[in-house]
């Protein structure tokens, strides 16, 4: 019985391990909100990091975190780095390409409690006397990602922080 018990243990993992395999190399999260606002103001909330304590979920997750800003004020080569707790880990953000009121692209670097290597993205849209923002993430699925992800809902958990972020921004920006 116990070597029954062992063998379909074993077939279940290994059933794992290979659906693990088949999963997509490439992952995109992304949430979508309209603020009433124009896109000016909504791109310079985004596009300076110094702004992002008024409405980013992540510096809520840990107040206490350490920050680090370097490079240019804002914009492209503005660089954001933190070490924080659990909740928010180690890392680095740089601004690769940034178009006045319409698109920010982050080069997104995780160091701990993982690694991981993104690209955030943040699309802004007039429409009449609002501004209908994006905000994705996508990257790299490597093996690890995958299996991971066969047990956690990865768009979930951070695309509730990009809605919560998202409603932060409308909130600000609104003001």
């Amino acid at each position: 019985m116990l070597k029954i018990i062992a063998i379909a243990i074993l077939v279940v993992v290994v059933a794992i391990l290979i659906y693990a395999a088949t999963r997509p190399d490439t992952f995109r999260v992304e949430r979508t909100t309209t603020i009433k606002a124009p896109p000016e103001k909504v791109y310079a909330l985004i596009n300076d990091f110094h702004s992002w304590t008024t409405w980013s979920p992540y510096e809520k997750k840990d107040p206490d975190m350490k920050r680090t800003h370097s490079g240019a004020t804002s914009g492209t080569g503005a660089v954001y780095e933190w070490d924080g707790n659990k909740n928010v880990g180690k890392g680095r953000m740089e601004v690769t390409e940034s178009s006045p009121s319409s698109r920010i692209v982050i080069k997104l670097d995780f160091f701990s409690p993982f690694e991981a290597h993104n690209t955030a993205e943040f699309i802004l849209q007039a429409q009449g006397d609002s501004t209908e923002v994006t905000w994705a993430m996508y990257g790299p699925a490597n093996y690890m990602s995958k299996l991971m992800g066969v047990f956690f809902n990865m768009d979930k958990m951070v695309g509730d922080d990009f809605a919560i972020g998202l409603a932060n921004l409308k909130t600000t920006a609104e003001k």
